[in-house]
């Protein structure tokens, strides 16, 4: 091998190395509609996002789960309406003072007793499915398509509004779901009951005449129910609209709150030995006091509509009886006849009353599901930003030979600062590159290849044949047995048991055989140097064509590493290399190096420098 040093790139000038070259590669995604602009079209974005549930391919028995829900919340309504009759009927026998009257009522009441708990049990079955079948679908759709294509990690560089999105998924669509199912039942049945008790209002309220003229008003408790309910629907959400933006905002502190639990507990090794404690109880206090802000908020908004909700619920089994009065002393109405207009009129404000009822419900409701919508929202734009050419997108596609391809290459962070440019490169099947450099951008390079780094331009080709194998610093090990941590991303049982030992054995982890099939939290028990031996092994059963390792032998001391990367040649001698690392002394064992420096300065070494230069 020689010193001699072969320049194939020409290192970026002071003008080619310019900030303001690229612009905000961040800016350049479609930014969010203005909220005013989602509030007016949040429905048809709901209906876009969960619509295409009642047409998936359990379509038959979605529809007649549906179905089933609205005969049997008819069914209730009917019950209602029997019970206002049986109640008519009951007051009537007792004025008449009539024993077999009253006799005859019980049995009346018994009947609907029994088909009113059969009825209600039946209806709360199938809504509960609904409920719970619509998360299900909705659940796997979102996780679907952020588990995909490296999106989860795309969006943490994106614009838009989809901070937690574990807790969107997890505890926003339940509660979407869950309340407007509810909600929709309860607004067909105040619809058929608002239908049902008008008429029955109107034929038992009579005619009262105007006091001082001779106007008739027939049905008049019908035009007094209704302006009853519209002004006290007005009223509520006059003091009800301030629980829509408080409801919101607690919401998103809540779930702020959790994801840094969630953090902190997954952090708790490195949390411990730098005894970051301190900071994070600082930090959880101050979440937590944006919590009790925003909660304060909340419950003054509940304070003033549950004060005015109070007042109209009180007022409400009085004022029909007042009202309907006159008529039953005049001898134009019995006592069941009073009493069934005084409960229809209450049937029928109740109904009249539903926006006000559901206030809280719909407030909380519409958080969630503009929490959801948002999210999916913003993984459509990153779909619809991949689809679209754009100069200020790296290129990736796949070689129609055995071999990477990178072409002009240019990197930048999603604020558009320039970390490498002009850089260009082909490996071939079974060769060894190291490359080393500034650690960002080899980090960055790390990213492009694998997919997950789509700022700056040129092109890159990944290999036409053999798959491409990724190996981090801390590989991810997931919860379960360690033959699952092995096997993954692969099922357990996808290897047998030799090929496992003889995977195990070669990475120097032989003792582990033993607890193959125990269950544990192994990224907390393994050592790191121990869980990098365990990617290892996971490329020995998986046999790619190409590994991409990025500082994968960052625990092990020089002999060790040198060892490990002698037995990968060994095993795989076809599968092509590319390592990023900064220890030295791996020159050696590779058949070119790659120095990547800070904003755009590259070289290549043909062949590797024997002394490690």
């Amino acid at each position: 091998m020689t010193d001699q040093e072969e320049p194939t790139i020409e290192p970026g000038s002071a003008t080619a190395t310019d900030l303001t070259r690229l612009p905000d590669l961040a800016d350049t995604a479609t930014l969010p509609a203005p909220r005013r602009r989602a509030r007016r079209h949040f429905l048809r974005k709901m209906v876009r996002l969960a619509g295409p549930y009642w047409s998936s391919t359990q379509k038959w028995q979605i529809r007649g789960a549906t179905l089933l829900l609205l005969v049997l919340t008819m069914g209730q309504v009917g019950l209602t309406v029997w019970g206002s009759y049986w109640n008519r009927a009951l007051f009537d026998a007792l004025e008449q003072r009539s024993v077999r009257g009253v006799l005859v009522q019980v049995g009346v009441f018994a009947l609907i007793f029994v088909i009113s708990i059969g009825v209600t049990a039946a209806h709360l079955m199938v809504k509960r499915w609904l409920q719970l079948d619509w998360r299900r679908w909705l659940t796997y759709r979102l996780v679907g398509r952020w588990m995909e294509s490296g999106r989860h990690y795309r969006l943490l560089f994106s614009a838009g509004e989809h901070d937690n999105p574990d807790g969107r998924i997890a505890e926003d669509i339940r509660i979407t779901t869950e309340s407007a199912i509810a909600l929709a039942h309860s607004l067909v049945f105040s619809l058929l009951i608002l239908g049902s008790f008008v008429e029955i209002l109107w034929s038992v309220s009579g005619t009262i005449r105007v006091p001082g003229t001779t106007i008739d008003v027939p049905g008049y408790m019908v035009p007094l129910a209704i302006v009853y309910a519209l002004a006290g629907s007005a009223l509520g959400w006059v003091f009800g609209r301030p629980l829509v933006r408080t409801t919101n905002a607690l919401q998103t502190a809540e779930a702020t709150f959790r994801f840094a639990l969630a953090r902190a507990r997954e952090r708790s090794e490195a949390i411990a030995l730098i005894h970051g404690e301190p900071m994070e109880r600082r930090g959880a206090a101050a979440r937590f006091a944006q919590i009790v802000r925003d909660w304060d908020r909340q419950s003054l908004a509940f304070m003033g509509i549950v004060s005015f909700s109070t007042a109209y619920g009180a007022l409400l089994p009085v004022f029909p009886v007042l009202v309907a009065a006159p008529q039953y002393i005049a001898g134009a109405m019995t006592l069941g006849v009073l009493m069934q207009a005084a409960q229809a009129f209450q049937r029928l404000t109740s109904a009249l009353s539903w926006p006000v009822d559901n206030l809280g419900e719909i407030a909380r409701c519409r958080a969630s599901a503009d929490r959801v919508l948002s999210l999916y929202q913003d993984m459509r734009r990153l779909d619809a930003e991949a689809r679209t050419p754009n100069r200020h997108r790296i290129f990736f596609g796949v070689s129609d030979r055995p071999r990477l391809v990178i072409e002009d290459l240019c990197i930048a962070e999603p604020a558009g600062r320039i970390l490498l440019e002009h850089f260009s490169i082909e490996v071939h099947r079974g060769e060894r590159v190291l490359i080393t450099g500034h650690p960002t951008v080899t980090a960055s390079l790390f990213k492009v290849i694998g997919g997950l780094w789509p700022w700056g331009t040129g092109r890159v080709l990944l290999p036409g044949e053999g798959s491409v194998f990724f190996m981090t610093q801390r590989p991810f090990l997931p919860e379960g047995s360690l033959r699952d941590a092995l096997c993954y991303p692969r099922p357990g049982n996808a290897f047998g048991d030799a090929s496992i030992r003889r995977a195990l054995e070669c990475a120097g982890l032989a003792w582990l055989l033993p607890r193959l099939d125990q269950h544990d939290h192994w990224e907390h028990v393994l050592p790191l140097r121990a869980q990098q031996r365990l990617s290892f092994a996971r490329a020995l059963l998986l046999r790619p064509g190409w590994i991409f390792m990025e500082e994968a032998t960052g625990a092990f001391d020089p002999k060790g590493e040198k060892m490990i990367l002698e037995m990968l040649h060994r095993e795989l001698p076809d599968t092509a290399l590319l390592t990023i690392s900064f220890h030295p002394g791996l020159e050696r064992l590779h058949d070119r190096k790659i120095v990547l420096d800070w904003i755009g300065e590259a070289r290549q070494l043909f062949p590797a420098p024997a002394d490690g230069a």
